[in-house]
């Protein structure tokens, strides 16, 4: 009789361990609002897009590259106070993390998305389509409206 009981508790703490392994994994959910992008004043040859990144999921995500047809490279970028005073932009430096419940803004005078040598399409009043990669979420492709602000 003792070794039936030892034997049921066994099989119930295995079914247990089994079932809990069974469980979804934690996931990003991303999604991108209220994307625009204007030109550089200071930089021809440049333009910046905001938006924000959304994570409505139960773990963490990371950006690690973009494209876009209107820009020779996608670049992530923030906006620094230089010892002289002036503002200045800095490449961030490791990817760029989206928290799990919560969000990233991407705006002017902060981090932003750098379109470097841009053609054409990068003009007031155009629409360009931005492709963002994320480490778990793999590529998210939106438009962004291009605005004289």
């Amino acid at each position: 009789m003792p070794t039936n009981f030892l034997y049921k508790v066994i099989v119930s703490l295995m079914l247990v361990v089994l079932l809990a392994s069974c469980a979804p994994a934690a996931a990003p959910a991303i999604s991108i609002e209220d994307a625009w992008g204007r030109l550089s004043p200071s930089t021809p040859m440049a333009g910046s897009m905001y938006m924000l990144i959304k994570n409505t999921g139960d773990a963490p995500d990371t950006l690690l590259s973009g494209a876009s047809p209107a820009c020779g490279s996608i670049e992530v970028h923030e906006m620094v106070m230089k010892d002289d005073g002036s503002m200045g932009m800095n490449l961030i430096e490791k990817p760029l993390e989206i928290p799990a419940s919560g969000e990233v803004t991407l705006e002017a005078g902060g981090l932003h998305v750098m379109c470097i040598m841009k053609n054409e399409q990068f003009s007031p009043g155009n629409t360009i389509e931005l492709t963002l990669v994320f480490e778990r979420s793999g590529e998210k492709t939106f438009s962004v409206e291009i605005r004289n602000e």
